[in-house]
């Protein structure tokens, strides 16, 4: 009878360990889990804090006249007044230049038979 007991009790031990290790296991797996999905969740906040501030700078009114100062002599542009945004057939471009002399485009077919 005793030994029945005994068999009974190490049954009851190892079921329990073996109950308690699946629980163990399956929290690990729901921790690792939650600890992605927060990654994910951080690096999404990222990316939308980056976008904002850059839709942030890019959505700036006074933008297009600074980058008009910036870039006025390689682009050789007028500076831009506020009424000029709306159409680009409004932005106002500066006289021509008329100490470079026009260049007429040069026919390269006829090159290689004169040569």
């Amino acid at each position: 009878m005793r030994s029945l007991f005994y068999v009974l009790t190490a049954l009851a031990v190892i079921g329990l360990a073996f109950w308690a290790y699946r629980e163990n296991y399956e929290t690990q797996a729901a921790q690792a889990k939650a600890e992605a999905l927060q990654r994910a969740i951080s690096h999404e906040r990222q990316r939308l804090r980056v976008l904002n501030a850059e839709w942030a700078y890019l959505n700036r009114p006074d933008r297009l006249r600074d980058l008009a100062e910036i870039n006025f002599d390689s682009l050789g542009l007028l500076p831009l007044q506020p009424y000029q945004f709306g159409k680009i057939d409004q932005v106002a471009f500066p006289p021509e230049d008329t100490s470079l002399p026009i260049l007429s485009p040069v026919d390269v077919s006829n090159m290689e038979a004169t040569q």
